[in-house]
């Protein structure tokens, strides 16, 4: 079953991308999509908040590439303590309908 991850960070006054862009190369350095995964988006509401969007094939590998990736690139990036900022708001949820074109 298709999942949706979301995470959103609360909005500052600092609208820099500096370390989601240092992470996302990281992830991208072996020129590779993570397995599973259908869609990646990310950017700031007009509440000022970042957000990302992940819909995965499923949860495991939503998971998976948390644990194995993500949090590893993210760790060497920001320092153990995250860069000293507060964890974003997460939530995980199945999908009833997803639609991949040309698939």
């Amino acid at each position: 079953m298709a999942v949706a991850f979301l995470q959103e960070f609360p909005p500052s006054d600092d609208r820099s991308t500096t370390n989601y862009d240092a992470i996302a190369e990281k992830l991208r350095a072996d020129g590779t999509v993570p397995e599973g995964l259908l869609i990646h988006s990310a950017g700031f509401g007009e509440d000022g908040a970042f957000r990302i969007y992940d819909v995965w094939e499923s949860r495991e590998q939503c998971e998976r590439f948390q644990e194995e990736r993500l949090m590893p690139a993210v760790r060497e990036v920001l320092g153990e303590d995250m860069g000293g900022a507060p964890p974003p708001k997460q939530q995980v949820y199945e999908l009833h309908d997803v639609i991949v074109p040309g698939s």
